[in-house]
């Protein structure tokens, strides 16, 4: 497998209604995460802001969304329609992306990262008073 170094060159390797999909998707989760910086990791774009946001990827006959376990638990009853399994859904190529379902899947990873920041501060604050 070819090591993805950067995101426009991943994108690029695929065909181009495949590219538009994908461009969709990053386009949708940028605008959702303003502040998070854009990554590759384990060969796949993703999205980090305290902590891996989300990652997605294109397959032969879907997009792979990774939005952790979490975020799939979540919104199970939303996803009901996808093929889902842990920590991915797969979104068929065939059919328009869920893009306002994928916003809220995000902004739902940004308070999950940022609760676990505070928890992680607290925690810490908590050990110093010991």
């Amino acid at each position: 497998m070819k090591k993805i170094t950067d995101i426009n060159q991943y994108l690029l390797d695929f065909p181009k209604e495949i590219q538009i999909l994908l461009e969709q998707l990053r386009t949708t989760i940028k605008e959702s995460a303003p502040e998070a910086e854009e990554v590759i990791s384990y060969n796949m774009p993703a999205l980090k802001f305290h902590g891996i946001l989300v990652y997605y990827a294109a397959y032969k006959n879907h997009i792979g969304f990774y939005p952790t376990s979490s975020g799939i638990v979540a919104f199970k009853n939303e996803l009901s329609s996808y093929k889902t399994s842990k920590g991915t859904v797969q979104f068929p190529l065939n059919k328009p992306l869920p893009l306002d379902l994928i916003t809220k899947i995000v902004k739902f990873r940004i308070k999950e990262n940022l609760d676990n920041v505070a928890i992680k501060k607290a925690k810490k604050l908590h050990k110093s008073y010991k």
